[in-house]
């Protein structure tokens, strides 16, 4: 696929990105862990902390990230802009207002898996960003970049004791298969994890929503 962007402008958007929202970097790290501890001790209102931060970085990486900076480059970021923003909403809508998503320690393999997709997230994508040149600020990071938050999404989502309705991965899905564009065009080879993480988790959702179809709404009813 041909971009209409040089690599040189990609990273210089980040660049300038990163520098406007400094400190967020460091307040989407403290969300995160604080999504980490409520999915190991699970509290009554966890299903809506977790979709709410989950919430926040879609509607802000959408409005900010994309509209703002990334559309300068590529007019194509408004329609993802908008496109993560009615995923944030989507998210609010199902997981807070109608709480109907709970999230926690399930036993299953999808939880391993989970595990891995968020230390990834946090920990592994921007260190292979660091190693292959991509230096702060310019550089895709946790929690403010697309393509790590689709990874971490992905990774809670593999924790749901609830069911995921499609339409709540499809878009973190379509995602996941645009960046590969990243990954292969623009030099950012950690974004094949964005890839993996894409297909493996979209096809373990399935799965998971599959064993849960005859009792959806067990978990919110407080059976493990």
């Amino acid at each position: 696929m041909k971009i209409p962007f040089t690599v040189e402008q990609f990273f210089f958007v980040f660049e300038t990105y990163n520098e406007a929202i400094w400190p967020a970097q460091i307040a989407a790290y403290v969300l995160s862990l604080a999504v980490v501890v409520v999915l190991v001790k699970q509290a009554g209102w966890s299903g809506r902390l977790i979709t709410g931060v989950l919430a926040l970085f879609w509607i802000r990486i959408g409005a900010v990230y994309h509209i703002i900076y990334f559309s300068a480059i590529n007019p194509a970021a408004r329609v993802f802009g908008v496109l993560f923003i009615v995923q944030g909403i989507i998210l609010a809508v199902f997981g807070i207002i109608l709480n109907r998503l709970d999230f926690g320690r399930t036993g299953r393999l999808s939880e391993i898996v989970g595990s891995l997709f968020i230390v990834f997230s946090m920990l592994f994508y921007p260190l292979m960003g660091y190693a292959f040149g991509h230096k702060y600020p310019a550089a895709p990071m946790f929690g403010v970049a697309p393509c790590p938050a689709t990874i971490f999404t992905f990774g809670v989502f593999l924790f749901a004791r609830t069911r995921i309705p499609w339409y709540l991965f499809l878009l973190p899905l379509l995602w996941s298969i645009v960046g590969m564009s990243a990954a292969i065009n623009l030099r950012v080879p950690q974004d094949y994890g964005l890839f993996v993480a894409g297909i493996i988790g979209a096809i373990m959702i399935l799965v998971n929503n599959r064993k849960r179809k005859e009792r959806p709404n067990q978990s919110l009813q407080g059976t493990p």
